[in-house]
């Protein structure tokens, strides 16, 4: 059966593709593989805060033996301030929407607030017994409103189904709307529903993790987001055998992963 594992090595392989492509519009690029420099000027194979805080909450889970909201809140305050769970102690690429909750310790509920910086985040608990109450106060600590909490619910319902052996077909939700949508039809940047159908329309048109990622990444924009989720999917659906070997050599941070898996 997937581990979580495959989960969070598809996420981070995933997060690392699009760190050098952030913020660049669709079609103006083209990934093929994993490269550095480019927008955040950060060598191949380095991931950014969408892997760490998701480290940060395995790590918690891993400690706590339990999804303990308050120690989730100081791992991510370690990390943001001290760069605890960042490659080279390095942070950069976060959400205005986290920075302001981790500062006052109390997640954001504001219309405007429903970036995809809790959805980023939210693999570890697929593996988990936490209940949607339990997934929405961890999506919480950051992003409170519905619309956030919510995604994050149908998210790990979704991973679940996948860790259970569904295929991909089975998994997705509505999924004879997302296959009838073409790219044009999708956005990419950070409001955590647009994340959500894109990642789960490159799980859903591609048959294998590379075509999945890659065609996260190049969707554009908010590259490293979409593709550290539709990775850590596809990781689900394919296994860590299936990320080419090549990308698996080349990630950076192995070490701080391994501490922090459950």
């Amino acid at each position: 059966m997937p581990a979580l594992r495959d989960a969070i090595y598809g996420l981070a392989v995933g997060d690392a593709l699009g760190v050098p492509y952030e913020f660049r519009p669709r079609g103006t690029f083209t990934c093929t593989g994993m490269v550095g420099h480019g927008t955040h000027g950060r060598p191949a194979g380095t991931w950014s805060d969408d892997t760490s805080m998701t480290l940060a909450t395995c790590d918690s889970i891993r400690a706590c033996g339990r999804v303990d909201t308050g120690d989730m809140l100081s791992r991510f305050r370690a990390w943001i301030d001290g760069g605890a769970y960042a490659i080279d102690g390095v942070v950069f690429d976060y959400g205005n929407t986290t920075v302001r909750a981790l500062a006052a310790g109390t997640g954001c509920a504001g219309e405007r607030d429903n970036g995809n910086g809790s959805l980023m985040r939210i693999a570890p608990l697929a593996f988990t017994d936490a209940t949607d109450d339990e997934v929405r106060a961890v999506s919480a600590i950051t992003h409170a409103h519905p619309v956030s909490t919510g995604a994050c619910v149908d998210m790990v319902h979704v991973m679940r189904a996948l860790a259970a052996g569904a295929s991909p077909g089975e998994a997705v939700p509505n999924l004879d709307v997302l296959l009838a949508a073409s790219e044009k039809d999708l956005r990419s940047g950070g409001f955590v529903r647009d994340t959500y159908c894109a990642a789960l329309w490159c799980l859903a048109v591609s048959g294998s993790y590379e075509e999945c990622v890659l065609r996260a990444v190049n969707l554009g924009d908010d590259t490293d987001t979409t593709a550290a989720v539709a990775g850590a999917l596809a990781g689900i659906a394919y296994g860590i055998e299936g990320i080419p070997g090549g990308w698996l050599s080349g990630l950076r941070g192995k070490d701080i992963i391994e501490r922090c898996l459950f």
